[in-house]
C-alpha cells in the first residue's frame, strides 16, 4: 500500500513557528529582568530619602502632646499578682538574646490614661519621671519593643495612694506587649494603704516584676522580685561634710514610730544620755526641718542632727521601710534597723551586716548594751561602708534605678555577674583582689589555645597556622573570623594540621572579639596573637609559654611598650621606641590566663569596652591596664625580639602605619587612667630569655635553639 504523501511545506512552517515562541519567550524574559532591576533601583533611590521602617524614636518625657486614652468602666482588667512566681514561670528568658547578651529595656511611650468622667488614673510625679529619665538614658535602654527584654509602663505607680487600682489595672491589660505582665517591671516605693497599709501594692500586675519598697519576707518573691529604698528628698540635699567629734552615741529622730516602742525608747531615753530621743515639735506641727527632744524640748534642726549621732535608730511603723533609711545613710550614720521582717533594699546582692546593727523588736530593752558591745573598730568598719555603699548605691534615684537593674541583668545573664566582693567590698579599703593568687607553677601538660584574630588576610593567616602547629605545646588553635561581609574560606582550602581548629564567626566587627570567654577554649593559658604575627619561631613561642606557667596571673608576651608623663601637655604619652623599660606587652603575641578574657568582658569598666570598639583600637592597652590594676604587677617581655613586622603587608595595611595612630593610643592611656581614678600600669626594667646576656649557646645544647634575631 503506497504511503501518504508529505504536505509540501508543512515542516518548515512548524520549525518558524517554533522559533517565534523561542523569540518571543527571550525577549519577555529580557523585559522582565529589565523591568524589575529598574524598580528595584527606583525603590532604593526613594527609599533612601523616606524614614526607615524599622527605626523608633526614642521615648519622649512629656505628657504634653500625650495621646489621650478613656477607660470605659467595663474594660478588662489585668490578671491579680501571681504570689508564687519565680524566674523560671513568670518570666520568658528567650525575649533577651537579641541585643548582644545585654539587658534591654523598653519604655511605653507617654499616654494620658482618663476614666469615663474625665479624670486622670494617675498623676505623673517627679520622682517617676527622674526614673524613666534614668532608663532612657541607661546603656540598657532601647526604642524597639521587639527587642526589649524588659518593658516599663509609662504609668506613675510610685504611691499607692495616687493612683486608682481598678483603673491602673485596665491600663495595663490595654498596653499591646502586656502579655499577663510577662517580662514587664513595675514600680513602686510607697505600697499599701489606710489602715492595712500592705508591704506590696495592692495592683494585679500579673507575672509582672515589682522593683518596690517596704517588702516583708512573706510578700517578696525571692530571685524575682526587686526590694528598693524609699527615696528621699531630704537625703539627696544633705552633704557629707562631718563634724570632728560625734556629740552623741543614739540619735532618733523618727516621727511615726509606734507607741509601744516609743515607750520603751523613752525609758531608755530618760535613764541614760547615750540616746538623744526627738520627736515632732510642738509648735512647729508639719515642719519636717525641725525636731524637739521628748524631755526638755529643745530644737534641733533636721537633718543636721543626725550627724551628730554615732548610730541612728530606724523603726518600721505603719510602713515596713521607712525614708528615714536614706536620711541615716546620707548622714553617714550607722543605721540601727528595729523591723523583724523587713527585706532591705537590694539584700540579694548587699551585705547590710557590714554597714547597719539589726536589733530584734522584742529586745529594743536591750538597745545600749548591744551598741555599747560594738567595739571602736568594728564602728569604724561600719562608718566607712555605709559612707561608700550609699555614695555607690543610694545617693540619687539614677543610682538607685542602675542598681536595680544591674541586679535584673545579672538574672538573666548570670554569665557577667559580679561576685560578692564586687559588690560589697570598696577597693580604696581593700585594694583589687587577684583571683590568680596560688603560687604555684601552671602545669605543662594541657598546653594553651591560640585565638587568632582575623579579618581577611587569608594567606597571612594559612601561614600563621602552619608555624603554630610546630609549637610542642599548642593544645588548640580557635581563629575569630571578623569579617561579617566575607565568609571564611571553605574546609578544603585550610592547611591540613595535626591539632584541632576552630573558626567562630563573630556578630559584629569588634576588636573587644578577641578576649570573649569563648567556651572553646578548653585550657588555662590562652595566646592571643594577630593574624600578621608570622615571624615568631616555634621556640620562641614554646619559651613564651613556659615563662607564663611560673607567672600565671601576668601578661607574658612579645612586644613590648612604654608610657611616659609629658610634661609639656600635662598628660600621658604611648610610647614605642626601643628602651630597656616596659610597662606594657601588646596582645598581638601575648599569653595571658583565660580569666582574664573574661574580667574584661564582664567585669571591666563598660565604658572602656565601648571607647575601644568605637575607636577600633587600644583593646590590648585596655587588657593591660586591666590586669595591672587587679594584680598590681607588671607585664613581662619575653626573648630580645623588638621588631613585629608582616613582611607582606605594606605600610597602608598596618594600623599603626597611620599618623594618628599614636596620638589615640595616648588618648587611650589618658581616657582608661581618667576611668580607673588612677594610672594602674607598672614599669619594669626586665626580660626573660633563656640564655644569659651575650650567651650564645654554641656548642652548648639548650632547650630553645631558634630564639630569634633581634
Amino acid at each position: 500500500m503506497a504511503s501518504e504523501p508529505l504536505i509540501p511545506g508543512k515542516h518548515s512552517k512548524y520549525k518558524s513557528y517554533r522559533k517565534i515562541l523561542y523569540h518571543r519567550f527571550f525577549v519577555g524574559l529580557l523585559v522582565f529582568i529589565i523591568v524589575s532591576l529598574l524598580i528595584s533601583v527606583l525603590f532604593n533611590v526613594f527609599s533612601g530619602s523616606s524614614p526607615r521602617k524599622d527605626y523608633h524614636e526614642p521615648v519622649k518625657l512629656s505628657m504634653h502632646g500625650a495621646p489621650r486614652v478613656t477607660l470605659k468602666s467595663d474594660s478588662v482588667k489585668a490578671a491579680s499578682r501571681i504570689n508564687d512566681c519565680t524566674y523560671w514561670y513568670c518570666f520568658d528568658v528567650y525575649r533577651c538574646g537579641r541585643h548582644h547578651n545585654k539587658l534591654s529595656i523598653y519604655i511605653y511611650p507617654l499616654t494620658r490614661y482618663l476614666t469615663e468622667d474625665g479624670t486622670s488614673i494617675s498623676k505623673f510625679s517627679r520622682e517617676f519621671y527622674l526614673i524613666l529619665d534614668a532608663i532612657r538614658h541607661s546603656k540598657y535602654y532601647t526604642p524597639n519593643p521587639e527587642e526589649a527584654c524588659l518593658l516599663v509602663p509609662s504609668i506613675d505607680t510610685l504611691n499607692q495612694n495616687s493612683f486608682s487600682s481598678k483603673h491602673v489595672a485596665q491600663a495595663l491589660q490595654s498596653l499591646p506587649y502586656w502579655n499577663n505582665g510577662e517580662n514587664h517591671l513595675i514600680f513602686n516605693l510607697l505600697p499599701g494603704s489606710a489602715p492595712n497599709y500592705n508591704t506590696v501594692v495592692d495592683l494585679n500586675t500579673g507575672k509582672a516584676i515589682v522593683a518596690g519598697a517596704g517588702f516583708n519576707t512573706w510578700t517578696f518573691r525571692y530571685g524575682f522580685d526587686i526590694s528598693m529604698p524609699i527615696y528621699s528628698a531630704t537625703a539627696s540635699k544633705i552633704n557629707s561634710t562631718q563634724p570632728k567629734q560625734k556629740k552623741y552615741l543614739i540619735v532618733s529622730t523618727q516621727l511615726n514610730i509606734p507607741s509601744d516602742y516609743l515607750a520603751e525608747l523613752k525609758g531608755i531615753a530618760s535613764a541614760s544620755n547615750d540616746l538623744l530621743l526627738l520627736e515632732e515639735c510642738a509648735g512647729h506641727v508639719g515642719d519636717a526641718t525641725t525636731r524637739c527632744e521628748y524631755a526638755t524640748g529643745k530644737v534641733f534642726s533636721y537633718p543636721e542632727v543626725l550627724k551628730d549621732g554615732v548610730f541612728c535608730v530606724v523603726v518600721r511603723s505603719a510602713r515596713l521601710m521607712q525614708p528615714a533609711l536614706m536620711d541615716v545613710l546620707a548622714s553617714q550614720c550607722i543605721p540601727i534597723v528595729i523591723a523583724d521582717s523587713v527585706v532591705m533594699p537590694f539584700s540579694s546582692h548587699l551585705d547590710w551586716q557590714r554597714l547597719a546593727l539589726f536589733v530584734p523588736e522584742e529586745n529594743i530593752r536591750n538597745l545600749l548594751n548591744i551598741v555599747h558591745s560594738v567595739s571602736k573598730e568594728r564602728r569604724t568598719e561600719l562608718f566607712w561602708q555605709l559612707r561608700w555603699v550609699f555614695e555607690r548605691y543610694f545617693s540619687s534615684i539614677q543610682k538607685i534605678v542602675l542598681t536595680a537593674l544591674e541586679i535584673i541583668s545579672e538574672k538573666v545573664f548570670p554569665l557577667a555577674a559580679r561576685m560578692y566582693e564586687d559588690w560589697n567590698l570598696p577597693e580604696y579599703l581593700y585594694g583589687p583582689v587577684n583571683p590568680l593568687f596560688l603560687p604555684v607553677t601552671a602545669p605543662k601538660a594541657p598546653g594553651f589555645t591560640a585565638v587568632i584574630l582575623t579579618y581577611d588576610r587569608v594567606e597571612s593567616l594559612f601561614k600563621l597556622i602552619t608555624q603554630l602547629v610546630k609549637t610542642p605545646s599548642l593544645a588548640k588553635i580557635l581563629v575569630v573570623w571578623n569579617n561579617q561581609k566575607k565568609s571564611p574560606p571553605p574546609s578544603s582550602e585550610w592547611p591540613v594540621i595535626n591539632k584541632p581548629l576552630k573558626v567562630i564567626r563573630t556578630k559584629e566587627n569588634k576588636l573587644s572579639n578577641r578576649f570573649f570567654p569563648y567556651d572553646e577554649i578548653e585550657t588555662e593559658c590562652q595566646l592571643t596573637i594577630d593574624d600578621d604575627i608570622v615571624m615568631l619561631t616555634p621556640d620562641e613561642l614554646e619559651f613564651g609559654f613556659d615563662v607564663w606557667r611560673e607567672f600565671p596571673s601576668r601578661i607574658v608576651g612579645f612586644p613590648s611598650r612604654l608610657h611616659v608623663w609629658d610634661a609639656a601637655a600635662a598628660a600621658w604619652r604611648y610610647h614605642s621606641e626601643w628602651t630597656n623599660q616596659i610597662s606594657m606587652v601588646l596582645t598581638g603575641a601575648a599569653f595571658h590566663h583565660k580569666l582574664w578574657s573574661w574580667y574584661y568582658t564582664y567585669k571591666m569598666p563598660a565604658e572602656i569596652r565601648t571607647w575601644v570598639d568605637d575607636h577600633f583600637n587600644c583593646e590590648d592597652i585596655a587588657i593591660n591596664f586591666l590586669v595591672a590594676n587587679v594584680t598590681r604587677q607588671p607585664p613581662i617581655k619575653v626573648a630580645p625580639r623588638k621588631k613585629f613586622k608582616c613582611p607582606e603587608c605594606t605600610n597602608t595595611e598596618m594600623l599603626s602605619a597611620d599618623a594618628r595612630h599614636m596620638t589615640l593610643r595616648s588618648a587611650c592611656i589618658n581616657y582608661f587612667t581618667k576611668v580607673y581614678g588612677h594610672l594602674p600600669l607598672k614599669t619594669v626594667e626586665f626580660r626573660a630569655d633563656p640564655l644569659q646576656y651575650k650567651e650564645t649557646g654554641t656548642g652548648v645544647p639548650h632547650m630553645y635553639p631558634d630564639i630569634g634575631a633581634l
